[in-house]
């Protein structure tokens, strides 16, 4: 046969040469996952078919051929399901299923319980369907169920398979690329829900600080991890404002955090504060977390009416940094933290009452923002509080405030790290003067 054309053998010879290659296919490991499916380029030189028919020698025959491309189809047949599944490896490009083949067993009501097993077994692999041209609704059907495309026996011939093969893996590549992207979409919109709740618009209608946030997620995660933050006045005219952290990345512990900050503003409109309200977020993160090993850390203020004093509260978060008029920030007292949330059964939290004065800029932060590296590449130190402190006190210096000064302690502390930094960092500011 000459390159470029697809030739028909003679029965007798192709059921031959169709038992060879199922007598010679090597073995599937047993009760095997659902094969990857090959990747087909332009350069390929090889395609390999399933073929599962239970008589292939007698009722139907396909030789090895090749395409007008130059390329080779190589025939593989099972004639059963159990067959197929353990003919099924990863070079197998396409699998060509009778309809005539007799239903798994069990499902004998349903005329295309076949193709959908076979659908489950291999959902990454392109599937044509065949049958007699007067099964024509059949065959339409089982394009419905997920089949590539149709063939009718009597019509089939090397040329036509061979291009319905081609057809079926491009089409199978597009229909897995057009799947991803709508799963990627529904991520995004999930991300974006998950980030509306865990950073919200604060609520401080009557309060004369100025608020400013900055929210960046580690180069681990796509878009969102487990920090969050919120700040709300109360009708006595006190500004809460909280941060937190839960544990661990991923869509579960965001969710986490949504409900953490959600139960926290509820709490702190119905009057909690201190250890009443942090016992109580402990509470619901021990009722709502997936495990045991999962906690929470939360940093919480409540600033006077007049904005000159507040209570500060520490479960495991590292201590908020105050910049005075005319003073180099410094961090608040942190000594008597308590654990972060979920840690002990019972535990408790004390409120410290601290000075503010009466001009200052409060800044809490996620443990993300020092965690990064400093030094040369391969260095193990950390930038720390103390470098935080330093940092910022370089940026205030330079004249920069609000969203200016947190978008540039944030991009310092991603070049000190030699690139993205790890872990999220959540940064909320609150200024007064």
């Amino acid at each position: 046969m000459e390159s470029g054309q697809a030739a028909v053998l003679p029965k007798q010879q192709v059921g031959s040469s169709m038992e060879s290659a199922a007598a010679t296919a090597p073995p599937a490991a047993t009760a095997p996952a659902a094969p990857a499916a090959p990747v087909v380029s332009a350069n390929s030189t090889d395609l390999t078919l399933l073929v599962i028919e239970d008589d292939p020698a007698g009722t139907f025959t396909v030789p090895s051929l090749l395409d007008t491309a130059g390329t080779r189809v190589r025939i593989r047949t099972a004639r059963n399901l159990t067959e197929a599944e353990r003919l099924l490896t990863d070079d197998v490009h396409c699998i060509l299923l009778d309809l005539t083949l007799p239903s798994p067993s069990g499902e004998d009501g349903d005329e295309l319980a076949t193709l959908r097993h076979v659908l489950r077994l291999a959902p990454r692999h392109p599937v044509l369907a065949l049958t007699a041209e007067a099964d024509a609704e059949r065959a339409a059907e089982a394009v419905r169920v997920g089949a590539q495309d149709y063939l009718f026996r009597d019509e089939l011939d090397g040329r036509q398979l061979s291009r319905a093969i081609r057809y079926a893996v491009e089409r199978k590549r597009a229909d897995t690329a057009q799947h991803k992207l709508a799963e990627s979409r529904l991520r995004a919109q999930e991300n974006a829900r998950l980030e509306r709740g865990l950073l919200p618009t604060p609520l401080l209608e009557g309060s004369n600080l100025r608020f400013a946030s900055r929210y960046r997620p580690g180069r681990s995660r796509a878009l969102l991890g487990g920090d969050f933050y919120d700040t709300v006045r109360t009708s006595d005219g006190t500004v809460h404002a909280m941060i937190g952290d839960v544990c661990g990345h991923g869509p579960d512990e965001a969710a986490l955090g949504v409900e953490l900050r959600i139960a926290w503003r509820a709490l702190t409109f119905a009057g909690l504060c201190g250890d009443e309200l942090l016992s109580t977020l402990q509470q619901v993160l021990e009722h709502e977390r997936e495990s045991e090993e999962i906690f929470a850390t939360l940093c919480t203020v409540d600033i006077a009416p007049d904005g000159r004093r507040a209570g500060l509260c520490l479960a495991g978060h590292p201590a908020p940094l105050i910049a005075r008029q005319g003073r180099a920030a410094q961090l608040l007292p942190y000594e008597d933290g308590g654990p972060a949330l979920g840690l002990l059964p019972r535990a408790r939290w004390s409120r410290r009452q601290v000075e503010l004065g009466g001009s200052w800029s409060l800044m809490m932060y996620t443990d993300g923002l020092i965690e990064g590296r400093v030094g040369p590449p391969g260095s193990k130190q950390r930038l720390g509080q103390d470098g935080m402190v330093d940092m910022i006190n370089r940026q205030l210096t330079a004249g920069l405030t609000g969203e200016a000064l947190l978008e540039a302690a944030v991009n310092e502390a991603r070049d000190l790290n030699g690139g993205e930094l790890t872990d999220d960092v959540a940064l909320l500011l609150l200024d007064r003067g």
